[in-house]
């Protein structure tokens, strides 16, 4: 192959697995431009994406659907027959209260059975909801993308999992006039309901309700992290759920021959999480349990103690995760056995997984099976419900993105030195809610999503291998000497080679004479490099003399590799605040929004191209 970084499968060194290899339509416009598509065509899919629900309780009723931890530490089950009866009741309770798609339902807390019953009446009953990201109510100080939010879906009825955690923002973000839902609690200054009282609804009008919910019914509006502007409302349907889960299922046939477990912790008011994640377990007929764990040094252990209790299928996370489980797998005969029995598929998204971790995670998973499990990605975005392409291409490397899904239009149109993806397909969204002069923005004269993404071909000499992440369009800028920085490929390689002391990385220089990158470090890890102790705070951590030794080393190790100006790093700045949510430096996924970290922290960059700066680790010692 012409590309090192990329390895051919050796279906002899992988477990066994049903994974489509459909051939690819590949054609290259006269402008430079390619098409690229699956031939095979996508199959049938159902109207609503309860019409799973509705066809598991009759076909297997006491199968779990899902499965939370209780007070008492015991698992609680919701199996397809009993969810279905208690989404009618709640449906019904929505119906009352007169929720349309001008005054849907807005959820603010996280992941939990209460939120999975109301998600689902309130697509039952075909009235959109809309899921938040709980730090906008928890985390942030000023609650304006909260605020914003509200205003732009105008909801009819707001749920909250707790009366007193949500009170502030509740108050801060919703009009005294809208109803409000408690799983538990209440709130001093106006009234509310508890979900209990609304489960308590008895059925009337909903199954004729259900029945007029069509393909086009708006069954979610998802938020976007948003960069310089503020979040936008994604329209997402019943057609584009369902076609996208059609899509997982052609790709992975192995989903349909056993009901998939997933054991995930993943968001809910994210794509990958609620969309995709959720949408795998009820449209295979599967089994879904919440982890109510996190990649976080706090959290992480929760996740474990479920993992030992839990044997999943298929197993999804985001990079950090996968890094910290596998040192636990290394250490824990027990964590192993209960993990691989029966584990067909890995899959991890949200960020690159750098080659480093990949390669150890399959050191471990080898030598306890015997074999190594694939490991799956792709490329998918909240406006594409998610997914468009996966590695089904037959080779694996870190930032491999594959081939289209059957019923995926991919165009790669030349954009800037680059070759920008773009979407097209029943997946796709109609636009942004309430907002016609940013969805024009984002759709070409053919009807493709504009998806911002750079694309290549893994190799140039056979292009059926599928298509490489190359970074984002507008991320990439040009130096004074006109010289064009890539920052996608720059940002992974110093992460990789940062790993396990980098948590990201932002590329600054533009219209500047050289690079400079600022760093947002792993605390934990540099304390340890250290040796300081955990009452060391973040400042200290990051100035200490061997913390700074080492990030002069890296530099020095990922300039050796450098051709010239757009990949030398003249700079590194070890940031000494974490990124911050309230100025959308950072997602609740935990990624970093390059522009608003460039935009927040202009001065400081204008302090080290000036040499004012005294924490600067120079290139030149």
């Amino acid at each position: 192959m012409s590309n090192p970084s990329f390895h051919r499968i050796v279906a002899a060194d992988y477990r066994p697995v049903s994974i489509g290899h459909p051939p690819p339509e590949i054609r290259r416009d006269a402008d430079g431009g390619w098409h690229i598509r699956s031939l095979e065509a996508l199959g049938d899919y159902p109207v609503r994406l309860t019409d799973r629900l509705v066809s598991g309780a009759r076909q297997f009723p006491e199968r779990t659907l899902m499965a939370a931890r209780g007070a008492d530490g015991e698992w609680i089950r919701l199996s397809y027959a009993e969810m279905l009866r208690r989404v009618r009741c709640l449906g019904q309770g929505l119906l009352d209260r007169g929720l349309s798609v001008d005054r849907p339902l807005l959820v603010l807390s996280g992941n939990d059975l209460e939120h999975i019953q109301l998600m689902l009446a309130a697509m039952y009953v075909g009235i959109p909801y809309s899921p938040v990201s709980p730090a906008y109510s928890l985390v942030a100080t000023d609650f304006g993308k909260l605020r914003h939010i509200v205003g732009t879906v105008t909801p009819g009825l707001v749920y909250a999992a707790d009366g007193d955690s949500f009170a502030k923002a509740i108050a801060a973000a919703v009009d005294a006039e809208t109803g409000v839902i408690l799983g538990q609690g209440k709130l001093a200054d106006r009234n509310s309901t508890s979900f209990a009282e609304l489960l308590a609804t008895e059925p009337r009008n909903v199954d004729a309700a259900n029945a007029a919910v069509g393909p086009e019914t708006i069954a979610k509006f998802l938020f976007t992290s948003g960069s310089t502007k503020l979040p936008k409302a994604v329209v997402t349907t019943q057609r584009m759920l369902c076609a996208n889960q059609q899509m997982l299922l052609q790709t992975f046939p192995v989903f349909g021959e056993e009901p998939p477990v997933l054991i995930d912790w993943l968001p809910w008011n994210h794509t990958f999480g609620g969309s995709h994640n959720v949408g795998i377990a009820l449209y295979n007929g599967g089994s879904f349990y919440i982890d109510d764990g996190q990649p976080t040094p706090k959290r992480f252990g929760e996740t474990l103690r479920n993992l030992r209790d839990i044997s999943p299928t298929v197993y999804f996370n985001v990079p950090k995760a996968w890094e910290d489980l596998t040192v636990a797998l290394e250490q824990d005969a027990e964590l192993r056995e209960v993990f691989f029995s029966r584990l067909k598929l890995f899959f991890f998204a949200g960020a690159g997984l750098s080659q480093a971790a990949w390669d150890r995670l399959d050191r471990v998973t080898e030598a306890h099976c015997g074999h190594r499990i694939l490991m799956m990605a792709g490329l998918g975005m909240t406006e594409t419900s998610p997914s468009c392409t996966f590695t089904t291409g037959g080779v694996i490397g870190a930032g491999y993105v594959g081939l289209p899904a059957p019923g995926c239009e991919v165009k790669l149109v030349p954009v800037d030195g680059k070759l920008e993806a773009r979407m097209r397909g029943p997946h796709v969204m109609p636009g942004y809610w309430r907002n016609p002069e940013q969805t024009r923005e984002v759709f070409d004269d053919e009807g493709y999503y504009c998806t911002g993404d750079a694309l290549k071909f893994v190799d140039e000499e056979e292009l059926a291998l599928g298509l490489v992440f190359d970074g984002r369009i507008a991320e990439d800028f040009k130096l004074s000497s006109g010289t064009f920085v890539s920052v996608g490929p720059l940002r992974a390689k110093v992460i990789t080679a940062g790993a396990p002391y980098v948590q990201d990385v932002v590329v600054a220089g533009m219209n500047r004479d050289q690079i400079g990158m600022l760093v947002f470090a792993r605390l934990a890890e540099c304390r340890q490099l250290a040796g300081l102790d955990e009452a060391a705070d973040q400042f200290e951590v990051m100035t200490h003399p061997t913390v700074r030794d080492h990030f002069r080393g890296l530099m020095a190790v990922v300039n050796q590799s450098a051709t010239g100006s757009a990949n030398r790093i003249a700079w590194i700045r070890l940031l000494e605040t974490p990124p911050s949510i309230d100025h959308s430096e950072i997602t609740d996924k935990g990624s970093i929004n390059q522009r608003a970290v460039l935009t927040r922290r202009a001065e400081l960059i204008e302090a080290v191209y000036s040499g004012q700066d005294s924490f600067v680790i120079d290139s030149r010692g």
